[in-house]
């Protein structure tokens, strides 16, 4: 479990950091915010490149809650999130 999270974690990061140097003014604080502008933040993140990146990589789909709830996580919480919700939709 442990080591799936570290995989987990470390493809989030590495989409974390694709997206966060398209803004400058993003600090490195490991919130998933930061994949998109915080000077001028979109009104709607579903179906953002970031999440098309995250949902292509874990195998999931964000949907609009999963998206804001998402939005205002730091990576290791969102990783843990992404986790539960790959076993979750490989139920259904």
């Amino acid at each position: 479990m442990k080591n799936d999270f570290k995989t987990v974690y470390d493809t989030l990061h590495r989409i974390y950091q694709k997206h966060r140097r398209e803004y400058r003014e993003n600090g490195d604080s490991k919130q998933m915010c930061c994949m998109w502008s915080t000077n001028d933040p979109p009104d709607i993140i579903e179906g953002t490149p970031p999440f098309e990146d995250v949902e292509d990589a874990f195998g999931i789909t964000v949907d609009d809650d999963a998206a804001m709830e998402l939005y205002d996580m730091h990576l290791d919480e969102a990783a843990r999130k992404i986790m539960g919700m790959r076993t979750e939709q490989c139920q259904q």
